[in-house]
């Protein structure tokens, strides 16, 4: 995360950067100068996740009653104090850092293969060394901080150039997280949790004033520094032989300094004193290597200024750079040729328009200036129309495409090429399946000075078109009340990362799997509204992690029909509606999701959590015939067995040892909780969140118990710990789910009677998976 390099730099070769402060001294200090305000810290969530993650048993699926504990306190602590803290989570992934996303994601599978092996050989938990953070951590930390009475804000694009616009629009008192580029904003103080003692209220600040004082440059060059060292949009290699060059040249190597910061000394040394004695004259793409890089360049350079801010180091606006789709557009002439350009005459408008060369046919093309943005384009001349359309840059092929007015919305998207019917298509088609994707642009979103913008304005194309109800999804998005909702809405792309998942295990199939149907039916609803269902639907695009997913390009997932009794009902009346029923048809739309209308009546008498957990496993319990009734009993058990256990008592249970399969079952069911929150945000909350948040549900090491248990031959009245209201729960639930089952002639066998029948265990096609 952040500046290649930096934090290692900082850390060995420049202490004196970090400073020891003090939360209460730094608060009440803030309060003198600023009578009446309230001290209030911004917090990059996502750098603090295994910070808060305190139990010291992760590898089961996750102590969630000890893990909101820890935040309870973390809290607590601040406030107690008279601090307010802002929590920021990440809302998506942006274009330009996909790769750098893929890449972490690949490394962490490996990580995982690690973790898998070591239980196997050892039958325990592997050692600090090795955490790696529960699945769904994330999601559940936002909807716990907002049940502890925070405010919780998800990010329209990268999280931290919203915190960093924040603390810095309103004056806050810093900036909590683990990233370099906190070091690079000019935004408020950056402090690091990791450094942070909870008991004292110590941490390290990391001063960018004495960064600038101890490499030579002002504040307005540390963005430059850092694309030129590599960073989430600028690829590590994309200057290599520059830095190695500067290095070469550099006189002042330390010997004390290792290579890494040596190279950082050299590229801030080259800024200062050969960069700097043409700022002003001359362009950078004139000073540095860019080659074809230049937009990609600019693009990390902008990506640093906040709103209002401006650098020093665009000598003029880089002329025709335009922002598109989440790319970064250079339309300008090389440089180089330091030519001027050459105009013509518009045949319709008479005026005179410059001109541009088409770098493959080598002809000069006019350029227009776009109605909104102002901007000059090149211009295309459709061979059926005769009309002369705006170009711009396909988004994926990199290559320039016409434009195309939409004759409702009158907007322009971009034509692409289809490459076996040579037609003009508007992209967002998809050719595989022959449906078109209804392309919107979303009113809210306006065109921005790529200099003075963040690191990305949202797509301006959306899924939908109705833009009352695309308000709605963006708030509830916001506040942190969803989870991917807004994604598939507004670009039809979502991801989720990696799980603690068993690559070796053929018996299980990956969560991604076996909770898509039940994503494609949510697709269906959020993108088929009023347009005749599924048919009409554009596929969407899903980064999933999974084993075997080398995540080289998106899977293309088409949305299934969803069956409501009565008819699917539409988002505005499922999200805006106030009439009586209404609750009910919200209902019938989330079980039609997980395709469980049938079981309506059996759920509907379950009391409140368990209605939640027995839609969850009965789909769980169709989808994946390898599970047996003693998984039945170990996950209705714990959940049971939770209701009257301490947060000491979880922390306080010991294992006789870790299965994997327990640890991936664990998962599966996480992963689970974290798609009803899904299915329950697009259905217009049927059931209330708390009812499937995992510490009222779930325990990874209580779960791992019962599981072990259950394997040994334990009575379903041990398992509950001979607790008879619990036993008479454990029947009622457990009959619910059989019979719920039976009807998709799925019957739940015990795993001895199972081994009877078959040798050796159950082996799953990973390819059966993908039919859907």
């Amino acid at each position: 995360m952040g500046v290649r390099g930096l934090h290692g730099f900082v850390g060995s070769s420049c202490p004196h950067i970090c400073m020891v402060v003090n939360f209460k001294e730094l608060a009440e200090h803030h309060r003198s100068r600023h009578p009446g305000g309230t001290p209030t810290i911004v917090v990059d969530a996502m750098c603090c996740l295994r910070y808060w993650y305190t139990p010291e048993s992760w590898i089961c699926g996750g102590q969630w009653r000890e893990y909101f504990s820890s935040l309870r306190e973390f809290v607590k602590t601040f406030t107690a104090v008279g601090i307010k803290l802002i929590f920021f989570f990440d809302g998506m992934v942006e274009q330009s850092k996909r790769d750098e996303w893929v890449k972490r994601r690949l490394k962490n599978n490996r990580e995982i293969a690690k973790i898998f092996h070591y239980i196997k050989s050892h039958r325990e938990q592997p050692g600090r060394n090795m955490f790696f953070i529960p699945s769904g951590l994330a999601i559940f930390t936002q909807f716990a901080l907002k049940a502890l009475g925070q405010e919780t804000l998800c990010s329209l694009q990268e999280a931290d150039y919203e915190v960093a616009s924040y603390g810095l629009r309103n004056n806050c008192l810093g900036i909590l997280g683990e990233d370099t580029d906190y070091l690079i904003y000019d935004t408020c103080p950056y402090f690091s949790i990791s450094e942070l003692s909870l008991d004292s209220l110590d941490t390290v600040m990391l001063c960018r004033e004495k960064l600038c004082q101890s490499l030579g440059l002002s504040l307005s060059d540390l963005p430059l520094l850092a694309c030129l060292l590599g960073n989430d949009i600028i690829p590590e290699g994309m200057f290599e032989s520059f830095r190695y060059k500067c290095l070469s040249s550099y006189t002042s190597v330390k010997e004390n300094f290792d290579k890494r910061g040596n190279i950082i000394l050299a590229v801030a040394d080259h800024i200062c004193k050969v960069l700097r004695l043409h700022q002003g004259e001359k362009k950078l793409e004139e000073m540095l290597p860019l080659g074809p890089n230049k937009a990609l360049f600019y693009k990390g350079m902008a990506s640093y200024l906040l709103p209002g801010q401006k650098s020093p180091w665009f000598f003029q606006k880089p002329k025709g750079v335009v922002t598109l789709d989440k790319q970064v557009l250079s339309m300008s002439s090389d440089p180089k040729s330091k030519q001027e350009v050459p105009v013509c005459t518009h045949p319709e408008s008479k005026q005179e328009v410059p001109m541009c060369t088409d770098p493959e046919s080598k002809q000069e093309v006019p350029l227009c200036t776009h109605p909104e943005s102002k901007q000059e384009v090149p211009m295309y001349t459709d061979p059926e129309s005769k009309q002369e359309v705006p170009m711009c840059t396909h988004p994926e092929s990199k290559e320039e495409v016409p434009m195309y007015t939409d004759p409702e919305s009158k907007q322009e998207v971009p034509l692409c090429t289809h490459p076996e019917s040579r037609q003009k298509l508007p992209v967002g088609m998809d050719p595989e399946f022959n449906l078109e994707a209804p392309l919107c642009t979303n009113p809210e979103i306006k065109q921005e000075d790529p200099v003075n913008m963040g690191p990305e304005v949202k797509q301006q194309i959306t899924m939908v078109s109705d833009p009352e109800i695309l308000k709605v999804a963006r708030a509830h998005h916001v506040q942190a009340e969803s989870y991917l909702v807004y994604n598939v809405m507004s670009s039809g792309e979502v991801e989720c990362s990696n799980s603690l998942e068993d690559a070796m295990d053929q018996a299980l199939p990956s969560q991604a799997f076996v909770y898509r149907p039940v994503r494609q039916r949510v697709y269906s609803l959020l993108l088929g509204d009023g347009r005749g269902g599924a048919s009409a639907c554009p596929t969407v695009k899903e980064w999933f992690v999974c084993s075997g997913n080398p995540l080289r390009q998106p899977d293309l997932v088409r949305p299934l029909r969803i069956n409501v009794p009565g008819g699917t009902p539409s988002l505005k009346l499922l999200w805006l509606g106030q009439e009586a029923g209404l609750q009910a048809q919200r209902l019938d739309t989330l079980l039609a999701c997980f395709d469980l209308s049938f079981s309506r009546e059996e759920l509907q008498v379950v009391e409140s959590p368990f209605q939640a957990l027995c839609c969850l496993l009965t789909y769980l319990f169709v989808q994946v015939d390898t599970l047996c009734l003693e998984d039945l009993h170990a996950f209705i058990a714990q959940a049971l067995c939770l209701e009257g256990k301490t947060t000491m008592e979880l922390a306080d249970l010991q294992l006789d040892h870790v299965d994997p399969r327990a640890v991936q079952l664990g998962t599966l069911l996480v992963r689970g909780l974290t798609t009803l929150v899904l299915v329950n945000s697009a259905c217009g909350f049927p059931w209330k969140t708390s009812d499937f948040m995992p510490w009222n549900l779930f325990d990874g090491k209580l779960f791992h118990q019962k599981y072990l248990q259950s394997e040994k031959g334990y009575t379903a009245e041990a398992l509950v710990e001979q607790n008879r209201s619990r036993l008479t729960r454990l029947h009622a639930l457990k009959s619910v789910v059989c019979k719920a089952c039976m009807k998709e002639n799925r019957p739940i066998v015990s795993r001895r009677h199972w081994r009877s029948h078959h040798s050796g265990s159950r082996q799953y096609d990973p390819d059966q998976w993908r039919r859907y």
